[in-house]
């Protein structure tokens, strides 16, 4: 069988998928790395939040991931992201449907997106899926040494 003929599976993400990960986050624009996605960053978060993060695989590749956390009161959507060619075609609706389905079996009932400003792609699927802006917040962050 053709891979492009196999089903997109999606299962939840354990640290053995984090270097196709990586490499799928690498080759995303719009997609910010920094430390806190080294594997060691990585295992942590999917050590506390391993029920809410997702990836796609068509057979045995990897096609997208999304990796979601909460604080008890809000949940949180990051490296939302799909290969090139799996791009709409309804994978990271569904990435993000396993996420929210997720959030809500530990009651959690809202969910925020970081997207960069100049992200045309990102804040396009974000806004068409149904997510709104928030003109009247605004991020900070401060590095932790």
């Amino acid at each position: 069988m053709n891979t492009e003929e196999l089903p997109v599976v999606i299962c939840l993400m354990t640290v053995s998928d984090y270097e196709e990960a990586l490499a799928l986050w690498q080759s995303t624009p719009g997609i910010g790395l920094s430390a806190a996605d080294s594997r060691d960053a990585i295992t942590r978060f999917l050590e506390r939040n391993g029920e809410l993060c997702f990836v796609a695989r068509r057979g045995a590749q990897l096609v997208g991931t999304v990796l979601c956390g909460h604080d008890a009161r809000r949940g949180y959507i990051y490296h939302l992201a799909v290969r090139q060619g799996e791009r709409r075609a309804g994978v990271g609706r569904a990435l993000v449907q396993k996420a929210l389905e997720a959030l809500g079996r530990q009651d959690i009932q809202k969910c925020h997106i970081f997207v960069y400003a100049d992200n045309q792609e990102g804040l396009l699927f974000w806004r068409s899926t149904g997510w709104l802006e928030r003109p009247e917040l605004i991020i900070m962050s401060k590095d932790i040494p």
